[in-house]
């Protein structure tokens, strides 16, 4: 199969997966190897990724300029320190800050040993049966007003677990928000404001890596890859959003457990290669 139809598949299959609570980076490390395709590489999956963000920045375009302007005018001007807008603006800063420094921090061991579908099979079904536990036990009790520092650093730390594939950065963060309280619907929006630093920092500093000769894709089936997630991920975010407004996480959970039971059968089986 060309580089550009896998290009094609793994691009699909990222816009599908980065906003749902399940894991775009161990789909994209787990189908690739069922399909005899091999890992595309961590430089791949960060830079496709990018694609999905461009869609949250479209789709909540609006928002995030009020954010912006708000947070920029709120520096010099006093009166805008207290608006909900100038906050957020700090606490996605803030919440940022975890994922970045350990992101750094642990490079070469995100891009090696992580990547291991024994790993990855385990945090699918551990990570989901949080989810599951977190959005029962959730209270509903607090909106995106609500948020404060606290709440944003505590979100920002369960959003750095998220470097190990299969953990789910938007799961992760709507996990640790159903915990506090929050909404489905304010904790799952806020994880994708939170996620727009983080996934645009990764795919940037990957980016280098594209042209290197251990990456699976060159720079044209890696940006054909990248449009495409963009395309999808829009589709899944207008989706998501609507779904979760009348439904519970239990779909999700019960698909990761499975996902996850499957790939380690799989493993021990001698089907797949860790």
């Amino acid at each position: 199969m060309s580089d550009f139809l896998q290009a094609l598949v793994l691009g699909a299959l990222q816009g599908l997966t980065e906003f749902l609570p399940i894991s775009s980076s161990a789909h994209l490390r787990i189908f690739p190897e069922l399909f005899g395709w091999g890992d595309p590489g961590a430089a791949f999956t960060a830079v496709v990724q990018i694609g999905t963000e461009v869609a949250v920045l479209l789709y909540f375009r609006k928002d995030i300029f009020t954010i912006a302007w708000t947070w920029l005018q709120s520096l010099v001007k006093p009166e805008y320190r207290g608006r909900l807008e100038a906050r957020l603006g700090w606490f996605i800063i803030l919440g940022s800050i975890p994922i970045g420094v350990l992101g750094v921090a642990f490079k070469d061991t995100i891009e090696t040993d992580l990547r291991n579908l024994w790993l990855i099979g385990t945090t699918l079904i551990v990570l989901g049966i949080v989810l599951g536990i977190a959005d029962r036990v959730g209270r509903n009790e607090r909106e995106i007003k609500h948020l404060t520092i606290r709440h944003a650093l505590l979100m920002g730390v369960a959003q750095a677990a998220a470097l190990v594939p299969g953990v789910s950065r938007s799961g992760a963060t709507i996990s640790m928000g159903r915990l506090l309280g929050y909404e489905r619907a304010a904790a799952t929006r806020y994880a994708f404001l939170l996620a727009i630093p983080a996934v645009v920092a990764a795919g940037v500093f990957e980016m280098p890596e594209i042209s290197s000769g251990d990456n699976s894709y060159g720079w044209a089936p890696t940006i054909f890859a990248t449009v495409v997630s963009f395309v999808v991920g829009y589709a899944v975010i207008a989706w998501l959003l609507r779904y979760i407004s009348t439904h519970t996480f239990a779909p999700f959970v019960i698909y990761r457990v499975l996902l996850g039971a499957g790939v380690l059968v799989l493993l021990a089986a001698g089907v797949l290669t860790a």
